[in-house]
């Protein structure tokens, strides 16, 4: 099972890495992202697998949400089920 990870928000140090540390505190493998830094905003989409990880795509919603809020941060969370029925014609 796959999950979309998208982060939005003003450019700061670290901001990879925080997002990184949560998938791997929590089994959960990073297998492509992209970023820019575009000005002072950066963006960023991961495509992650989190088949192996031992908690749910709503509580890792959640546990991105707090650092979201934290960092001032939108991180939305979306399984790719989810993800590909709102982008099929």
């Amino acid at each position: 099972m796959k999950a979309v990870i998208t982060v939005i928000g003003k450019d700061m140090v670290g901001i990879l890495a925080r997002v990184s540390s949560i998938c791997y505190d929590n089994n959960i493998n990073i297998t492509e992202v992209t970023q820019s830094v575009l000005q002072d905003l950066f963006a960023m989409i991961m495509l992650v697998d989190i088949s192996s990880s031992k908690i749910t795509c709503a509580e890792l919603s959640d546990k991105m949400n707090v650092l979201g809020e934290s960092l001032g941060l939108n991180i939305h969370v979306m399984h790719e089920n989810l993800f590909n029925s709102m982008h099929k014609i």
